[in-house]
């Protein structure tokens, strides 16, 4: 207990300084964080918590449980960067000690350790745990959702791993059972059906595996050939009665009837609020839409997610090949028998192996391709990464060694190309933050760390060296760099200069950012001229519902309905839109877009300007 407390401390600790420092120190991002962060303001604006609706029109791309989370921060904290990301960090610290609990009972606290640490200082899980996104969100219910299995099938006595029930790899104790469907129903609030279908898919293709009966001696399996018996043992995986039997083990009722109950009675209000609009945009749009085509030009090749994996997994990933090469050799993927003691290294890499073979597989599949879809797979690249590192530094073959000496090479590679490539990036868009190019040099401090380590001899110094190097990487790109690239977004200059109770539009394009620190809808005006329009027109504010898409309305039009209103523009519009505006408009206020060659322009009538800046020099 003495040790398990301790590691919660440092897990905690690392996980505060990692997920929370500086975390309100940048603007929103754009595009996703305003509109998530928006969304969750003007519907607590509007005091109601049932449709989503962002910029004044119903945000259709995501269920509410991320918006409800906001909220809450911002009615304790305000509305703020901090408030808006705040769940994400905290919800990212309950993931990490989730990973440590379920690792523990299958591994061992050592192994358990290592993998919180490696969790919690890979890139796309920190990128996850400082977003106002719903990807913290669902790999926390994913996660508890399989940290209660673990706890509710597996025991450890004496040091081995055991069946709760002997022959029992589904929990049998029904709390466990309304524990584990309840998170996955939170999960289906958070991100819809993908929060249940693949943590069920990944558990069912486990037991389908733990469960298939011991058939062939070993004299059998060596007169059949590796490929025959992968078939072989594939057919007898998905007969349809293992299949039927396995599922029914599983409780599909109770878990269903579960579900529903944490999920449906929002789905079913936001439907009937909507009219319907949100369902069938929802289900047919998102889903069935992501799932068929490519969505937003994210597309990609079978190669995507391996490559986004070794991206976003970093510094971790550079043990992928050990790690592949060492669960081959180990054959960690065979079937078990139902006897009470069990191998908790081979059941731990099976389950960690299905967890990421269906997050992978089902978004390969999928057409829309972007890297956040697999970051629910990473606590079990954790697992598996933790579970090399402590086994190699307790038994170590010349086999092994050339492989981490690989990886290490691997690791010194990619702090040069970070060195190189990062002052390439700065010099080209931000050359006042040439420093982040420094960043580099902490991956290669670690490698050379780590020859030391093994020149001495120090092998148990590997998983303490390694963890320490990312935790000051992630720290140095999080807590530093990403604040001193969030001093290049500047558009809240322009935005600040809007008048509170003024209109706005925008021509030529609209990113999220506006419309959240606008504080107020933003209108996308049409690029065609229109006619001449009676001074009291102003039916293209007419919607069926409040939710519905607002009208595009020409530059005249929307004048004519508000004579004061401000025009939010780029510098590729400004010319074009200067010879439509009446003569008494002017800019008001400019600042370069952030990582782009030109200007955000806010134009707008020129006695206002005037008055506004009367009103400045009164204040001084």
């Amino acid at each position: 207990m003495r040790e398990t407390f301790w590691h919660v401390i440092i897990l905690l600790s690392v996980s505060t300084v990692v997920f929370f420092f500086n975390l309100g120190e940048t603007q929103l991002w754009d595009r996703d964080e305003p509109r998530n962060a928006g969304c969750a303001a003007e519907m607590l604006a509007q005091g109601q918590w049932v449709v989503p609706i962002f910029n004044d029109e119903l945000r259709h791309q995501k269920p509410v449980l991320l918006y409800w989370l906001i909220m809450s921060a911002y009615s304790v904290l305000g509305v703020n960067e901090f408030s808006a990301r705040f769940w994400s960090a905290a919800l990212a610290t309950g993931t990490t000690l989730a990973t440590y609990t379920l690792a523990r009972r299958l591994l061992g606290s050592r192994i358990a350790f290592y993998a919180a640490i490696a969790l919690s200082t890979s890139l796309m899980f920190g990128v996850a745990a400082r977003a106002a996104t719903p990807d913290s969100v669902l790999i926390f219910c994913g996660t508890m959702a399989l940290m209660v299995y673990v706890i509710g099938t597996f025991a450890r006595k004496d040091g081995e791993l055991r069946l709760v029930q002997e022959g029992g790899w589904f929990p049998s104790n029904s709390y466990y059972v309304a524990g584990m469907y309840l998170m996955l129903g939170l999960g289906v609030l958070a991100k819809g059906p993908v929060g249940f279908l693949l943590p069920m898919a990944m558990l069912g293709l486990f037991m389908l595996i733990q469960t298939l009966p011991c058939l062939e001696d070993n004299a059998s399996k060596g007169r059949r050939g590796p490929v025959l018996r992968f078939f072989v043992n594939c057919f007898r995986t998905f007969h349809p009665s293992h299949f039927l039997r396995t599922l029914w083990a599983m409780r599909p009722i109770t878990g269903s009837l579960l579900i529903l109950v944490v999920a449906l009675p929002w789905y079913i209000m936001v439907d009937r609020r909507t009219g319907g609009d949100f369902t069938r945009l929802f289900f047919l749009g998102e889903h069935f839409g992501r799932a068929t085509e490519s969505l937003e030009n994210h597309s990609g090749g079978i190669w995507f997610y391996p490559v986004a994996i070794l991206v976003g997994f970093f510094p971790w990933s550079v043990f992928w090949g050990p790690v592949a090469v060492g669960l081959v050799k180990s054959g960690s993927t065979a079937t078990n028998n139902s006897t009470v003691s069990i191998s908790g290294a081979r059941v731990s890499a099976c389950l960690m192996l299905c967890w990421v073979g269906v997050q992978v597989t089902a978004f390969t599949i999928a057409q829309t391709k972007l890297p956040s879809y697999v970051t629910p797979c990473y606590p079990a690249l954790a697992v598996l990464t933790a579970t090399y590192l402590c086994q190699f530094a307790q038994g170590r073959s010349k086999f092994d060694q050339k492989w981490f000496a690989a990886a290490l090479g691997g690791l010194l590679l990619a702090g040069l190309l970070i060195t190189i490539g990062g002052g390439w990036a700065t010099a080209k868009y931000l050359p006042s933050q040439a420093w982040l190019a420094a960043l580099g040099a902490i991956p290669i401090l670690g490698g050379l760390g780590l020859i030391y380590a093994l020149a001495k001899n120090r092998y148990q110094w590997i998983a303490p060296v390694f963890s320490v190097m990312a935790l000051f990487f992630c720290v140095g790109l999080f807590g530093f760099g990403t604040v001193s690239v969030g001093k290049e977004q500047t558009s809240r200059v322009v935005l600040d200069a809007i008048e509170s109770d003024v209109p706005v539009a925008s021509f030529g394009g609209l990113e999220s950012s506006w419309v959240f620190y606008a504080g107020r809808p933003i209108y996308e005006l049409s690029q065609e001229s229109s006619g001449s329009l009676a001074s009291n027109d102003s039916s293209w504010l007419e919607r069926s519902g409040f939710w519905k898409p607002k009208a595009r309305p020409s530059l005249a039009q929307f004048l004519l309905t508000y004579p004061e209103g401000a025009i939010l523009t780029t510098e590729d519009y400004r010319e074009e839109l200067e010879r439509r505006l009446p003569s008494g408009y002017a800019v008001i206020a400019s600042t370069g877009y952030f990582l782009k060659d030109r200007q955000i322009v806010l134009m707008g009538p020129r006695e206002q300007r005037l008055a506004k800046i009367e009103s400045e020099s009164r204040g001084h």
